[in-house]
């Protein structure tokens, strides 16, 4: 059998010039362009953004973010009222979600057997799929007058509706109301950031202290939790951005009343729910103008948020594939 002569091959293949000089480099300047494309769309956004609010930063400037008055009649516009709502609306649904989410992923990833891990999680997931408008349909016909006749009015009317939480008329509407929609609807992005961080846990932290006579749950809080800690904490904020931006399941239950409260029985307004409500009835140039410093405002929010959990996700990650 004859032996093929290197060198012989690399003659063969320097008769041929071009054959395969040019794949590689037009493959790179193709998903070159198509990355420059995506950056190209984000700049664009944000430039027609920063153009169509400046009126509005030139006429409020700073102002804009500490004033409470929003009437388009009058020409008077300030933001505080919807910043409020969709930072306490969002911080509310963490509250709720961040512990479920975090014992959910926990059983997916260190105690729950084969057979069941599969098919929660894809019921988990399946969480994420649903439209927003369908949680705002489900909100306003099931959850809504469940939470105003077993948890709200109990509340008003117990010692706590003294308190400044608690105080106002259970209309059922309401930021509590916003904040447990919003939950159910980040529950999917903890849950299943948390199980992957967790399961990107190199074995030998879990050998290192069963090793060390340590029980299953020490194992856990002590050693697998504490390694993904950057992780969790990633997916977590990445959950706080979808909150910041989530449109019409909020404005569906929220109530859309222009005001800066404590109560969560109180009616409330986000800023996406502002946006969605009143762009499209806005006339005046000076309201256009507003509703689009509140969206430059909103855009600028959500950047930061899901730029530092991407970040906090790569780094756990990052250290993952090191330890490996």
């Amino acid at each position: 059998m004859a032996v093929a002569d290197p060198e012989q091959g690399e003659t063969l293949a320097a008769q041929r010039p071009g054959s395969l000089s040019w794949g590689d480099p037009l493959f790179m300047r193709g998903t070159q362009l198509f990355a420059m494309v995506v950056v190209l769309v984000v700049v664009l956004a944000l430039g027609t953004t920063l153009v169509g609010a400046w009126p509005a930063l030139h006429r409020f400037g700073p102002r804009f973010l500490i004033n409470s008055t929003w009437d388009p009649v009058a020409g008077e516009f300030g933001a505080l009222p919807f910043v409020w709502g969709t930072f306490y609306s969002s911080l509310l649904a963490l509250l709720l979600a961040v512990p479920i989410g975090l014992g959910c992923a926990v059983f997916l990833a260190e105690l729950s057997p084969p057979w069941l891990s599969g098919p929660v999680s894809f019921l988990v997931e399946l969480l994420a799929a649903i439209p927003s408008v369908v949680y705002g349909l489900w909100g306003v016909l099931v959850m809504v007058p469940w939470l105003r006749d077993h948890v709200e009015t109990p509340l008003s009317t117990s010692p706590l509706g003294s308190s400044p939480f608690f105080s106002g008329a259970p209309y059922g509407v309401s930021m509590m109301a916003a904040g447990v929609i919003l939950a159910v609807m980040i529950l999917p992005i903890i849950t299943a950031v948390t199980r992957d961080v967790l399961r990107a846990v190199p074995p030998d932290q879990r050998e290192a202290s069963f090793g060390l006579g340590s029980t299953r749950w020490e194992t856990i809080w002590r050693a697998v939790l504490p390694f993904g800690r950057a992780g969790i904490l990633g997916g977590v904020v990445l959950a706080l951005g979808r909150a910041l931006g989530e449109t019409m399941a909020v404005t569906m239950v929220i109530g859309n009343r222009p005001e800066s409260s404590l109560s969560l029985l109180n009616p409330g307004y986000t800023m996406a729910s502002v946006l969605a409500n009143e762009f499209s009835e806005a006339t005046l140039h000076l309201h256009v103008a507003a509703l689009q410093e509140i969206t430059l405002v909103l855009f600028l929010m959500t950047f930061v948020v899901n730029g530092l959990a991407r970040g906090l996700v790569w780094r756990v990650t990052k250290n993952a594939g090191g330890a490996r």
